[in-house]
């Protein structure tokens, strides 16, 4: 079982790669989008600004849908997470690879005026039933650092509230799935995140055995 960790340039493989290392999975990062047909999940990181999404091209969209519809499991982390949805007004040149409906905006910090980026711990709002936070408490403490976020709708698995201002925290729809916070910066939360993905994943490889 072969985790690809999708590196586009936005940073931040090598704490989730070590999170995912010590949970006992395979991790190789594709260099190509071909090198995809041997994973059994792929994992689209990163941190900083819409535009490094960029570097995905057709090619690689096309290579994580057909992944997605040979039925391999797709969790994207922060601007991971955005490049789920339609795109993001932070780079609206920049198309996302629309499995989620909508597109990212920047935060305004509410009617509290709250600073942005929003940075740090924040609480969970579960939405709905979801993989891959199953046996999460609703509240549960994760942490965020970003400026711009998804908006909540049927996709939603868990909402935050931030300055009054309320966004998608995660997403899951049938095998795709994300989280705008950071799972490896979360403590055991996030890795309670990261070993629900994993257990997807494995129940997800032997059918299709």
């Amino acid at each position: 079982m072969a985790i690809a960790l999708v590196d586009y340039g936005a940073g931040n493989l090598t704490s989730v790669r070590k999170a995912f290392t010590h949970l006992g999975a395979e991790i190789y990062t594709p260099e190509s989008p071909a090198d995809l047909s041997r994973a059994s999940a792929v994992v689209v990181p990163g941190v900083g600004h819409f535009s490094a999404t960029r570097s995905l091209t057709p090619d690689w969209h096309a290579a994580v849908r057909e992944g997605l519809s040979a039925g391999r499991p797709l969790l994207g982390i922060c601007v991971g997470m955005q490049w789920l949805y339609e795109g993001s007004t932070e780079a609206p040149e920049c198309p996302g690879l629309g499995v989620v409906e909508g597109r990212c905006t920047k935060l305004t910090g509410g009617a509290d005026r709250l600073k942005v980026p929003h940075v740090g711990w924040n609480t969970l709002e579960l939405a709905k039933a979801s993989h891959l936070l199953e046996s999460l408490a609703d509240q549960s403490n994760v942490y965020f650092t970003h400026s711009f976020a998804g908006p909540v709708n049927d996709a939603t698995a868990a909402a935050t509230q931030y300055g009054g201002e309320r966004f998608a925290a995660a997403v899951e729809d049938g095998l795709i799935m994300g989280v705008q916070f950071h799972p490896e910066k979360s403590s055991e939360t996030g890795l309670a995140i990261l070993r629900n993905f994993l257990r997807l994943v494995a129940r997800t490889t032997q059918v299709s055995r």
